[in-house]
């Protein structure tokens, strides 16, 4: 008879693990007993060794569905045990190791039960079991016990306890249980203040009224799993239109949720992995080609996706997403939307319930309050949210999954660390200042929060920092080294040096660039002592090495140092942040750091691009770059495309959100085109150098393209050669660079790489190359990955 102890660490609770250690435990004759504490969950058993050895590979391979086994360890046990029964004990209150799970979309048996007339959880809008529901959104503290969750309101009636307590039962410690009897409930009201009468609506219930309401045209504000929405037909031009004014939200696409994946079908392509996707626990939203457009379609802009519309017979609000050739899509993930979409055989319009750039509204009165002005209706409910969390956004680029949001589903789920990051100390890093995370390292481990949004705006730089708290809290994490980023006007950095400051403990300020590189060597799990990486990040900008703006990078790069072996060439950035709203100041910035503004004038004078730059106060602007006033010089990669899309007529005026006009361009590319040597030239880049570095100069691509403007060249075929172009110019670099250097992996980072022509342009150039690439796929390759790479850098360097 042997008697052992087995640790088990990862994502063991509140995912139905204990109910599955018991029925293996039964099913292999053992006794013992079973908890979860700080730590994870904790097995003691007592049997034959050839019992406890097949218990084991059967918990390694029949765990729950939302189940991770990140580390199992086995040693023996010498104190006492019942060896005639198994029983799962009581959770222990100790040092906090474990982690939390992401919320679950509705698994497929509570789907059926909400449907079945003689289930007792017909039509509940909070049906959930181990297998799915709420988590991080509903949580306050660890263990992930019902006390410790915002279910601790409700107390389970005998039918619920009773299943709760059955250990042969899918609610077995399922902490959210609940149903009609004893749980939540939702509840329909105008925003108005008005009574809702039962005359208005013949339906089975408020939330079946929904429907009804979203099909006549109303905007409905609806409480989900982590914050509000706001809904509407998304086939209604006039309905999209009024929630766009209302909102202020005037060109960013809006998110769709349909009620099956048939529905999705009538409006998009949808393959294998992208299915796989949409109906995945995490149940993200997914970004789907257009209907109609073959790989060799032109883009489609505001015009040309009127006209595929409706040659068509598309019926999906042009003003849904304006200008773009993908739809993002998502499945139903609660009860609550299952029921609402029941009768709805077209899309609903989901985006998050805020003003503009605000947070979403997470409680009953905040959004009566800020929503008001904006939705028709509230669909409300009594289980408060405690954690605010975003919807997921993910697309499929090749055959790999590209994170762009990493958010509900996703978060916190936990990142292993790559071979040589064992037991590192524990780590804050602070991310950055737009698309902000933050990351907590400890062991073997990353824990990134969930999406937090710009943190310039006021509301979302709060909700940041209560998130960070409670973090910090639910962690037990006690940083010993706080990472941040250089820019000294960052927020998240100042709130980074102020935390170190009150504990008096070390900060590390690391380069933006090299924290995007360093984040996507990690996700590709390279070893700590691994040779170092071509890193190319191409991104908006960050703060540099030698105090300027930097958005454009070759760094020759491991986890704990850098060198810059070449750049962009630096351009000022009118007005600094004007720049990104405004994409003509791009253009003349581009057109003066060219010298060619002289020669537009002469021989270009009756372009449009032209005449609107003449229209401007030329001399003012001028004076700003030639005195680098409020206009430093940066080598972005991401204002080089504004300035582009402004030249040849995209957004050229004033964009609503970073990077609109060159997600527009990119929309045009020729894909069939551009995968053709042939059929269309390229935009020529020359090299040279800067400060004893290579630089990548535009200045002939400039000259070509005034000249294809001049011959009236089509936009389409203008995005594309610069695409094409500035693939080239990048792959013919990293040629350069491999003759001076010893470089057998290349990084592709940074938010410019979240264009999809770009990357798989570059990625199948270099691998024809012989070089090995890595993408972004856990974590996005914008700003939403920074704190990551921030994280094991830090973590590097205290390994020296």
């Amino acid at each position: 008879m042997a008697t052992e102890e087995i640790r088990v660490r990862g994502t063991v609770q509140g995912v139905g693990f204990r109910p599955t250690v018991y029925r293996l435990a039964k099913v292999c004759g053992l006794g013992g007993d079973v908890c979860n504490d700080g730590e994870g969950v904790l097995i003691r058993v007592s049997g034959s060794e050839q019992a406890i050895t097949e218990f084991v590979a059967k918990l390694q391979t029949e765990s729950p569905p939302l189940a991770k086994i990140n580390e199992l360890i086995r040693s023996p046990y010498t104190g006492k045990l019942n060896v005639d029964n198994f029983v799962i004990s009581s959770s222990v209150k100790s040092a906090i190791k474990t982690e939390i799970a992401p919320d679950a979309a509705t698994c497929p048996q509570c789907q059926k039960e909400i449907f079945d007339p003689f289930s007792r959880f017909y039509r509940y809008p909070f049906t959930n079991c181990t297998h799915c529901g709420p988590r991080l959104s509903i949580i306050r503290a660890i263990p992930y016990d019902r006390c410790n969750t915002s279910m601790s309101a409700f107390i389970m009636c005998s039918e619920c306890a009773k299943e709760y307590h059955d250990v042969e039962n899918r609610r077995f410690h399922a902490q959210p249980v609940a149903c009609h009897a004893c749980g939540a409930s939702a509840w329909l009201e105008r925003a108005d203040g008005k009574a809702v009468t039962a005359s208005m609506f013949s339906m089975l219930d408020d939330v079946d009224a929904v429907c009804t309401l979203l099909q006549k045209g109303e905007i409905v504000a609806i409480k989900g799993l982590g914050g509000f929405h706001l809904a509407c037909d998304a086939t209604v031009e006039v309905a999209v239109e009024k929630l766009r004014y209302r909102k202020r939200r005037y060109h960013k696409p809006f998110a769709l949720m349909a009620r099956d994946i048939e529905v999705i079908e009538q409006y998009c392509t949808v393959n294998s992995q992208e299915k796989e996707l949409l109906t995945s626990p995490a149940a993200p939203i997914v970004l789907l080609r257009k209907k109609g457009l073959g790989s060799g379609e032109w883009g489609v802009g505001i015009e040309a996706g009127k006209k595929l519309s409706h040659s068509l017979n598309f019926n999906i609000a042009v003003s849904v997403a304006p200008g773009q050739n993908s739809l993002g899509f998502m499945l139903p993930y609660t009860p609550l939307h299952h029921l609402i979409l029941r009768r709805m055989n077209r899309p609903i319009v989901l985006t998050s319930g805020n003003i503009a750039d605000e947070p979403q509204c997470i409680n009953n009165d905040e959004a009566r309050e800020k929503l008001g002005t904006i939705a028709d209706y509230f669909i409300l409910h009594n289980r408060d949210i405690i954690n605010r969390v975003d919807d997921s956004v993910v697309r499929v680029v090749g055959d790999k999954v590209q994170t762009i949001r990493r958010a509900r589903g996703y978060a916190p789920a936990a990142i292993s660390l790559p071979p040589g990051f064992k037991n590192v100390p524990p780590i804050l890093a602070m991310g950055s200042e737009l698309k902000n995370t933050f990351c907590l390292l400890r062991g073997k481990e990353a824990i990134i929060s969930q999406h937090l949004g710009d943190l310039e705006n006021g509301a979302a730089f709060d909700s940041y920092k209560k998130a960070l708290s409670l973090y910090l809290n639910l962690f037990e994490h006690e940083p010993e080294v706080i990472a941040i980023d250089k820019h000294p006007e960052y927020l998240s950095s100042k709130v980074g040096k102020e935390f170190a400051d009150i504990n008096k403990i070390k900060i590390n300020q690391i380069q933006h660039h090299h924290a995007h590189i360093a984040a996507c060597m990690a996700e590709n799990n390279i070893p700590l002592d691994s040779p170092p990486v071509l890193g190319i990040a191409l991104d908006g900008l960050g703060y540099g090495e030698d105090g300027t703006l930097w958005g454009g990078e070759f760094l020759l790069a491991d986890y704990r140092t850098f060198q810059r072996l070449a750049t962009f060439k630096p351009v000022a950035m009118i007005g600094s942040e004007q720049a990104i709203y405004q994409p003509w100041r791009n253009t003349y910035a581009q057109l003066i750091a060219a010298n060619l503004w002289d020669d537009c004038q002469e021989k270009y004078t009756e372009l449009e691009i032209i005449k609107f730059l003449k229209s401007k106060p030329i001399k003012l602007l001028n004076q700003l770059i030639e005195k680098e006033i409020n206009s430093p010089p940066a080598s972005s990669v991401g204002r080089l495309f504004d300035a582009v899309a402004a030249a040849i007529g995209i957004y050229r005026d004033e964009c609503s959100y970073e990077g609109q006009a060159a997600i527009a361009m990119e929309t045009l590319v020729n894909v069939k085109s551009l995968n053709n040597d042939k059929e269309i030239l390229i935009y020529p880049f020359k090299f040279s150098f800067l400060d004893s570095i290579y630089c990548i100069d535009p200045r002939p691509m400039w000259q070509a393209l005034l000249e294809d403007l001049q011959q009236q060249i089509p936009q389409a075929v203008i995005a594309t050669k610069f695409h094409k172009g500035l693939a080239n110019a990048i792959v013919e670099m990293v040629k350069h660079l491999c003759q001076e250097n010893v470089i057998h992996q290349v990084v592709l980072t940074g938010g410019v790489f979240q264009n999809c022509v770009l990357l798989e342009q570059v990625s199948q150039s270099l691998e024809t190359f012989g070089r090995k690439v890595l993408t972004h796929s856990l974590v996005p390759a914008n700003d939403g990955g920074l704190s990551l790479g921030q994280a094991v850098i830090t973590a590097a360097k205290l390994r020296v």
